[in-house]
């Protein structure tokens, strides 16, 4: 499943001879299909054609514009705790884009193969092969066509999911394009949030359980714990508040009620954390050793990844701890676009396991004959450390792509999930265990009776809960690019911006709440002569260890981090989501327009 999207194939899909280097936005996706030599009867009953065809449409997403180059590397930013160091460079276009900023015309993304087209390609692609195994695959659950139309139904799902997480209301099409049909305006997101849930509890019915089945044994193919974790996360998003045209606020639509959300959004969550078939790794680190050494088995924590072939993906390419020149580990010295914000290694638990794995104060180095060291970088600089290529078994020799995949979801968030919903209609005594199991694994055994079972028995409100929820969220995602999304949901994406500049404003003059952070750090190298000995980092550390340590100046000025996590004069609750681009607005024949003051 490694080799599933590549850039140099030829996909047969029903009517469509698809050439991976096909760019033309108005000739391959707004026009009817051609006839093809293999009719769809021939295809949709074929289960290895039909095979094929559904992995097809996943192809648009390793697309250089696309997946790949586009929405994963700036969607998502900034927050109260991710940072795009692009937002540095004042009134670039990749400023604007994670600055809150985006204008139609933004040079990095008004191209006509824009992620934009590309997930309606997917789109169309999963139109025809659900047409087509309905009409002639017989798909009943157990079956492999079964799990072929489950599958299709979920990639369909997820790129309307993040059509709308990007754009708000969209077009939406769930039937292959007629000469009628390729020109629509924008359909609420409300009627397509419940088109998708009622989809996807057609999936959960069809797709096999991780390991069930040949076809899901790997985190690469759809299984029935993700189907039901991504339904449960799509309930509390439509449920959730959002900026509509007319103002933020949650849908009007009785069906999408909090009430029914939460509920489907609990059981779904229950379903998955009674079936055993999903769960948590036994320790933080050793997750993302397991992520980053491409370990894709499935059955534990990740429940779908984005995959991407060796040659392509760009995600520790763009996220990873920094490398500056080729080294022991890497043969592509890349990394580092993007990181925590400074204040929040200093808002963890200093025993809290995360901490040191999720934020990473120090980069590689220039290499010398071929060895580089790790070498600090300034309070001013972090970078996720969730993503490393001195933990991938691969040596990375690509100019520009590392074929890492991209984590969808985890089985974490559907314990955050069951703990939120449950807190919202059963109380906070019901949300306590699944918030008590992730903070478990957050912490050595020796710290669990404070950390753990006195720190969630203390919330005993509603209020209280619903707090440590947010902050959990932080703790356990931060570098994972949802952050942004559950803020929009909880209607606190400006109230939590603000609150940030606000504590990096007392990092910066070490007062407040971060008053004892040293501004001094010292350190050593290890024996093997290039991991770092540091000193300093937590709070109250201020004293010279020794004379083998050297003192590094951990006081560099957050002034321009402060005035550009979002640009000056901008409400980034009035900019919730991007301007459709103008290439697409141009071709829409006057049907499409931008709200939200654009």
């Amino acid at each position: 499943m490694k080799n599933l999207i590549k850039i140099c194939t030829v996909l047969l899909l029903t009517g469509l001879l698809i050439s991976c280097e096909e760019e033309d936005f108005e000739n391959d996706f707004l026009e009817a299909p051609a006839k093809s030599t293999l009719d769809e009867s021939i295809i949709f009953s074929t289960v290895d054609l039909a095979k094929g065809a559904v992995d097809g449409i996943l192809e648009p997403v390793g697309q250089t514009n696309s997946y790949r180059g586009r929405f994963i590397p700036y969607y998502g930013f900034n927050t109260d705790v991710e940072y795009n160091y692009s937002s540095d460079d004042e009134g670039s276009a990749d400023a604007d884009l994670v600055a809150y900023d985006a204008k139609p015309n933004n040079s990095r993304m008004n191209s006509e193969n824009n992620a934009w087209a590309m997930m309606y390609q997917g789109i169309e692609r999963a139109n025809i092969v659900i047409r087509g195994l309905r009409n002639y695959g017989n798909p009943e659950p157990g079956t492999e066509f079964g799990q072929l139309l489950g599958a299709a139904l979920t990639y369909r799902a997820i790129y309307y999911a993040d059509l709308m997480k990007a754009w708000g209301d969209v077009p939406a099409r769930f039937e292959p394009i007629t000469t009628e049909t390729i020109y629509l305006g924008k359909t609420s997101r409300d009627t397509i949030y419940k088109r998708l849930i009622a989809d996807l509890g057609e999936a959960s019915t069809l797709v096999a359980w991780p390991n069930e089945t040949a076809a899901t044994t790997t985190v690469e193919r759809i299984n029935k714990a993700f189907v039901k974790g991504f339904r449960a996360r799509l309930a509390m998003v439509a449920s959730g508040y959002q900026q509509y045209p007319d103002g933020i606020r949650r849908s009007n639509d009785p069906d999408l009620s909090v009430q029914k959300m939460y509920q489907l959004a609990l059981d779904e969550c229950r379903a998955v954390i009674n079936s055993g078939k999903a769960s948590l790794e036994p320790t933080f680190e050793g997750f993302w050793r397991k992520y980053n050494q491409e370990n894709i088995n499935a059955g534990g924590e990740s429940l779908w990844e984005i995959p991407f072939s060796s040659g392509r993906g760009r995600v520790l390419f763009s996220f990873a701890v920094r490398h500056r020149s080729v080294d022991q580990f890497t043969g592509q010295p890349r990394g580092g676009t993007a990181g925590p914000t400074p204040t929040v290694y200093y808002d963890y638990n200093e025993n809290d396991l995360r901490r040191d794995v999720t934020c990473v104060p120090y980069e590689w180095g220039a290499a010398v004959e071929g060895i580089a060291q790790q070498q600090l970088v300034g309070i001013d600089t972090w970078y996720f450390g969730k993503y490393r290529y001195e933990w991938m078994d691969r040596y990375v020799t690509s100019t520009n792509d590392d074929g890492v995949n991209f984590i969808y979801m985890r089985y974490a968030e559907v314990l955050l999930t069951a703990a939120e919903a449950a807190n919202e209609l059963e109380g906070p005594g019901a949300a306590a265990p699944y918030l008590k199991e992730l903070r478990r694994r957050a912490f050595p055994s020796a710290q669990q009776a404070e950390m753990v079972d006195a720190y969630v028995d203390a919330l005993s409100s509603k209020e209280a809960m619903f707090d440590a929820i947010v902050e959990e969220y932080k703790y356990e995602y931060t570098g994972e690019m949802d952050r942004k999304m559950d803020l929009i949901r909880w209607n606190l994406l400006g109230t939590k911006l603000d609150e940030e500049k606000a504590k990096l404003s007392d990092l910066n003059t070490r007062s407040g709440e971060y008053a004892n952070v040293p501004t001094t750090l010292y350190y050593k190298y290890e024996e093997d002569g290039y991991t770092l000995d540091i000193y300093g980092l937590n709070r109250g550390e201020t004293g010279n260890p020794g004379p083998e340590y050297s003192a590094f100046n951990w006081d560099q000025p957050l002034d321009e981090m402060i005035n550009t996590i979002y640009k000056p004069g901008v409400d980034p609750d009035q900019r919730q989501f991007w301007p459709i681009w103008q290439v697409f607005l141009d071709a829409s024949n006057g049907k499409l327009t931008n709200d939200y003051g654009y």
